[in-house]
């Protein structure tokens, strides 16, 4: 007891030393627990996410980056196909087509044009507001209204793509309708709206006053004429759109089949290697990444040990300068009658005392940031991180 009430004294004294000692304890303590948690959500997220994506179809090239683009959201955006091929499924009657469009972004958002399909097959409940229902319209995912602090009411705005492009993109404003229920999905980070007004922004289709003035040609119309950079209920009309439809680009197209069956003759369609489209099944191509990420979390556990062992070594040499600084303390100790086993005890209830602190200061850390998992891992994931 007189051991532990020294060594607690003495802590108290040089706690600038102490104060620094436990914290770099508690992070030697704290950082593996840590990265194996968000390692373990990960996989778990990406898993759970894949599983509940039954098949993308999507250009012909990287699978996983249809997969990460089509069912995470992630920046790394594949070739674009075209709307024929999600119209093929519905012609073919074997399963429902969700076309997505995720070429463009708001702040840090993602978004995601596409149909009132994707909200049932998702299970995607509005927590305020409601779901888009014309040109124009925007529904936010839970992290993303806070993020961007917007609510059913405000307006989002998308970003440009190219200032310099008069042929491209046009920042367009739209009206947030709706901010949805947080499902811990990529869902919570992207802003969703109908795929026609993501082709408004891609400049597909556009409204615009074109009436020609008494006497004026066409050319000095055009010349005049001002795209619209939102869509109100006095311009939406005029909103229309150029060319085939078929031929205009998604990201991918996430099908739901009816039966097994139907997924194999799905699958079974796509299989030629010279065909624009290809069929996708997410769950797969997630095993193999995953794998991969298991042979990789091995090489961190191995660096996190040596990591961890140094940094061990390190405490020892520093609480080890620590006690030969106090060299005047000890002989005073031993001419007053302490043997070595005093000493041993008293420098052993230091060490004891330091790492219980540390253990106590790592312990809510670790629990905190485990609870908050999978919430990070699925933004991770939605970030392209």
């Amino acid at each position: 007891m007189n051991a532990l009430y020294l060594a607690a004294a003495n802590l108290r004294f040089h706690w600038a030393r102490t104060l620094v000692l436990v914290v770099a304890a508690a992070l030697v303590l704290a950082v593996p627990v840590l990265t194996r948690a968000l390692l373990a959500q990960g996989e778990a997220a990406l898993a759970a996410r894949a599983e509940a994506t039954p098949l993308l179809l999507g250009t012909r090239g990287s699978r996983l980056d249809l997969v990460m683009a089509g069912a995470y959201f992630t920046d790394d955006l594949p070739e674009p196909a075209t709307l024929a091929a999600s119209e093929a499924v519905w012609d073919s009657g074997l399963g429902i087509p969700v076309p997505l469009y995720t070429a463009f972004t708001t702040g840090e958002a993602r978004i995601v044009g596409t149909t009132l399909d994707y909200f049932d097959l998702r299970g995607l409940e509005a927590a305020e507001g409601r779901p888009f229902a014309l040109l124009g319209e925007a529904v936010l995912g839970a992290s993303a209204a806070a993020r961007l602090r917007l609510g059913p009411g405000d307006t989002v705005l998308s970003n440009p793509e190219n200032l310099f492009d008069l042929d491209g993109a046009y920042p367009l404003e739209m009206t947030v309708v709706g901010v949805l229920a947080p499902t811990g999905t990529p869902d919570d980070e992207a802003v969703f709206t109908d795929i026609k007004t993501a082709w408004v922004i891609a400049g597909i289709g556009h409204g615009h006053d074109d009436i020609l003035a008494e006497g004026e040609d066409a050319a000095a119309a055009a010349a005049r004429v001002v795209q619209y950079a939102r869509i109100t209920e006095a311009n939406i009309d005029s909103f229309h759109f150029h060319g085939d439809p078929a031929t205009y680009p998604v990201t991918a197209v996430m099908v739901v089949p009816h039966d097994e069956r139907s997924a194999t003759i799905l699958r079974g369609r796509y299989l030629d290697a010279e065909g624009p489209v290809q069929a996708v099944v997410p769950a797969d191509v997630i095993d193999a990444l995953v794998a991969r990420l298991l042979r990789i979390a091995a090489l961190v556990d191995a660096v996190t040990l040596v990591v961890g062992a140094a940094a061990a070594l390190a405490l020892g040499l520093a609480l080890f300068l620590t006690w030969r600084l106090r060299a005047p303390e000890m002989r005073t100790a031993f001419a007053l009658g302490a043997g070595r086993g005093t000493i041993a005890r008293l420098a052993l209830a230091e060490i004891g005392l330091v790492l219980l602190a540390a253990a106590l200061l790592a312990a809510p850390l670790v629990i905190a940031l485990q609870s908050h998992a999978p919430t990070i891992a699925a933004r991770l994931i939605a970030l392209g991180s």
